[in-house]
């Protein structure tokens, strides 16, 4: 089997949707059918479940969507040393970042890459959906996202930058035409959650409650597992949502309004890493975010 079709296949099977999948792999959808057809044929089984709506593994999918994942990260990683030892560069540091505005943080990135030319690094935006997850599968070797973290077998590094708040709603939601909302108002429509978060943390990024005690829904969207499908649902005026102040200086977008919420007061967003994962790459890292100091905007 090529790797190209394994990778259809595990994107696929994260997506269940043939449209997204194709979209992530930058391909059409005949070319995902096809090479999931050319898979099927060969293990004699249906992978997939199909309906005119739903996309979902059968049992011979998740057995080989399971065998298959380690074996793939496995080929993948050893591709990428094979890359990086062509080019001189002994070792890679792996960061995975929370907040949006990852232009802002480039001074971090620059300092880093001048001081140790013989490390690689990697920025990837992270997905909301189980976030502490990919520390702790070594999918990631830095992570940067918002305080408190309070996981026992996390190390909280330096702080990058701090921000205030501010709520998405669509140009044409009840709320858009106020100059900024209480957080009492917020009780009143639905917000977007993900799966995997702990509690501790989502509540001090969006309270589960009001001040005055009521309920704050949350709602697990459709795709809403990164940045650009979120504000896709608050446009179309499925959900509103919070966001960091930043956002509003890389997202102009004429179905959007931004509101601030000054109750809400700043998230904080630094360094984590799993502690016993610690090398001098991440303690590298945290040295230059240190030198560099606090990032405001």
């Amino acid at each position: 089997m090529e790797l190209r079709d394994i990778e259809i296949f595990l994107i696929l099977a994260e997506e269940l949707h043939f449209g997204r999948a194709a979209q992530r792999l930058h391909v059409s959808q005949a070319r995902v059918s096809q090479a999931i057809k050319k898979q099927e044929r060969r293990i004699g089984a249906e992978l997939f479940a199909r309906t005119s709506r739903t996309v979902h593994l059968t049992e011979v999918g998740r057995q080989f969507r399971d065998d298959l994942q380690p074996v793939y990260a496995g080929l993948h990683e050893s591709l990428e040393r094979a890359q990086l030892a062509a080019r001189g560069i002994t070792a890679q540091l792996r960061v995975s970042v929370m907040p949006f505005n990852v232009a802002d943080l480039h001074p971090y990135w620059k300092t880093f890459r001048a001081r140790h030319a013989q490390w690689g690094l990697q920025i990837r935006q992270a997905t909301f959906t189980d976030p502490f997850g990919q520390l702790r599968s070594g999918a990631m070797d830095v992570m940067i996202v918002w305080l408190p973290v309070e996981e026992p077998d996390f190390t909280v590094g330096p702080t990058l930058c701090t921000d205030s708040r501010v709520l998405a709603v669509a140009t044409d939601h009840r709320l858009a035409a106020r100059g900024s909302v209480p957080v009492e108002l917020l009780a009143e429509f639905p917000h977007a959650t993900a799966l995997g978060l702990p509690d501790y943390w989502e509540d001090s990024y969006l309270p589960f409650s009001t001040p005055r005690g009521r309920s704050i829904e949350r709602i697990t969207a459709a795709a809403s597992d990164n940045a650009d499908q979120l504000i896709s649902h608050v446009g179309m005026g499925d959900i509103i949502h919070t966001f960091p102040g930043h956002v509003t200086r890389h997202w102009g977008m004429s179905n959007i309004r931004f509101l601030p919420v000054p109750e809400m007061g700043t998230l904080t967003f630094a360094l984590v890493w799993r502690t016993e994962a610690e090398n001098d790459l991440i303690r590298a890292l945290a040295a230059t975010v240190r030198d560099l100091g606090v990032f405001r905007f």
